[in-house]
This record gives C-alpha cells, structure tokens and sequence, in this order.
C-alpha cells in the first residue's frame, strides 16, 4: 500500500498514472490532503467513484494512528501518535484565548540523547529519528481531528531537531510549500548545536531559531544540560551572532526558571552579561515538574525579579504561559507515554 502522505507533488503524479488515471488527478489528491486535511477518500466529491475505489485498493493517505488524545482544562490537547513501527511520539496544539493562531508543537525524533536533566523526553533516551512525513503527519493528524487550521508550527515537541537536520528541513519545506505556512511561523527550538545552527542558515528556508539555553552558567549548565560539555556558551554565542547576521532575524532565547537554582539573582546577572551584545528576546520557562524529581517550581516573586533585572538590559522578555500542564502537555513533560 502506498502511503500518500510520503509523496511531492511530482510522485504523486507519477503514482496516479500508474493506476491509469490523468496526471491532473493528482493536484486534486494533493488539495484534499494538504489544503482540506481529508484522509478519507469517499470524502474527497470531486473525484470519480471508480477511482476513490482504485486509491482505497492501492493507497492510505496516512499509515499512524491516534493511540492516545488528551484534552487540557486551557483547550490544549495532546496526540500520541503511533507510527507503522509501533513507535509513538506527540504532539500537541496550543490555543490561545482570543488568537487566531493555532500552534503546533512537533516531535522530530522519538525520544532524545541530549540528556537534559530536566526534561522527561530525555529519561527516554533515544530510539530514532522521524521521517519528514512522519513530522508532516502529526500537523495533518492535528487538523483532521480537530478540523482547524494549523498556521504555526515549533519543533519543540520530542527530541533535538538539528540532530535529525536533513529529515526536519525537508519537513519544514514541504510544511512551507504544501501546508502553506510561512517561513517566519515556523520555529526550530535547539538545545544549542552549534555547528549545525551555522549550517541552517544556508538552507533555502530558514525557520526562526529558538535556543533552549536554560542557564548562563557554564558550570551549572553542564550539569543540567550535557551539550554544554561538547559546545560550549561561548562557542554558542558565536553561532547566534553568524544566524542573526546572515538572517537579519532575532533569536529565541529559552531559559528554564528552577527554583534556588537557576533563578537566583546571580544567575540573572550572568544572562545579562551573556546576552549584553546578542540580538535577541528572552522567554522566562518557569519549571513543570516531571515527577518524583530533585528540581522545584519557582516562586512568583522569584520569577518576576528575574523578569525585571533582564528588563533593565533593554530587551524583551516574557513568561511563557504554561499550558496542558495537568495532561503533562507542557514544556519539557512530553515523553510519549501511553
């Protein structure tokens, strides 16, 4: 059986008159799949009986299934997806009181390697990588369900997308040209790859980046986060400054408040002077817990004094909104569990 979903445009064609058909029938395929987000053929009106027959004998739009759907009390609601493997991932998609934009946020890898000592993907540890069809499918998923409109998408979901770099940006193209979602609505969170951050500045479709920094600290920052022993803040800084000159665009920088640890007012020091000569907005993560664990939330007035003394350095700053918290939707809780 042939997986649709795998196919351009140019493949499709080519499939179509393998059954005998015209070629313009594959454009129509293409609109019901990418623009419609129709994964049933007996839906798809405008084409002939005979040969909905032919693609339900040779084809499946899509070979995953929904194994898991949860509803958060904020709207955000949460797919296990299971793959043709057996492998699951998720994905979620977050709503916003009185936004038009529907997110959502992808897995590009089934598990992860990287080790980030608070992220529940990481106690996982890593299984593989995802096909592009396979990113492709959870935003199809998302909008055949729900039957809403995906117009923003971040890799923010399982795993570290620049470590699946050439399957994630032929992802991203085809989310770009089939699915019809700019460029600039498309967000690759990185945990810090250096090198490949310079690489993706040279690929025809650049995402806006986003760097899960977490802590200014070097030392602190190896004990959290393994990937500051191999590239370092310094060797990081480098490649922010190579993305926001080549691109012209602001970078992303996530930091994780944990309580006593990363959100005491020396480390707040510290991340001013790291980002003194940056081109750059801060996103404040205050900590979702991931069960039985050594780390701890931060206290609100902790927060907001974080808040304030990067404030003071002209930049701008926010509070993530935590959503899906209570279906363990939110950040850094995703570990595909059924």
């Amino acid at each position: 059986m042939e997986v649709l979903a795998k196919l351009n445009l140019s493949q499709l064609e080519n499939f179509v008159e393998s059954l005998g058909e015209k070629k313009f029938r594959a454009k129509q395929l293409f609109s019901w799949i990418y623009s419609k987000s129709v994964c049933d053929f007996d839906l798809m009106s405008d084409i002939k009986k005979d040969f909905r027959e032919k693609l339900k004998e040779n084809a499946v739009i899509l070979d995953t299934k929904i194994k898991k759907k949860q509803v958060s009390a904020d709207g955000t609601i949460k797919y296990l997806i299971e793959y043709s493997d057996g492998n699951c991932a998720e994905t979620v998609l977050m709503r916003f009181d009185n936004r038009s934009n529907l997110s959502a946020c992808v897995s590009s890898q089934v598990g992860c390697y990287m080790g980030c000592d608070f992220c529940a993907t990481a106690k996982r540890g890593f299984i593989r990588n995802l096909e592009p069809y396979e990113i492709i499918s959870q935003i199809l998923t998302i909008q055949q369900d729900t039957g809403l409109k995906v117009t923003n998408v971040v890799f923010m979901g399982q795993g570290e997308p620049l470590n699946n770099f050439d399957n994630v940006f032929s992802a991203i193209e085809a989310i770009n040209t089939n699915l019809n979602i700019g460029i600039r609505r498309i967000t690759i969170s990185t945990c810090g790859i250096a090198d490949k951050i310079k690489k993706m500045c040279e690929s025809d479709f650049v995402p806006t980046l986003a760097i899960s920094l977490h802590c200014a600290d070097s030392d602190v920052r190896k004990q959290i986060m393994p990937v500051e022993n191999k590239y370092s803040l310094d060797e990081l800084k480098k490649s922010l400054i190579y993305y926001t000159d080549k691109t012209g665009k602001r970078v992303t920088l996530e930091y994780i408040l944990i309580g006593g640890l990363t959100d005491t007012k020396q480390m707040a020091q510290k991340l001013c002077d790291y980002i003194k000569d940056l081109k750059c907005n801060i996103n404040l993560i205050p900590y979702n817990p991931i069960g039985v664990d050594k780390y701890k939330k931060p206290n609100k007035k902790d927060t907001m004094i974080f808040k304030y003394l990067l404030e003071s350095q002209g930049k701008k700053v926010t509070v993530r909104l935590e959503r899906g918290a209570d279906i363990d939707a939110a950040c850094g809780q995703l570990a595909g569990k059924s």
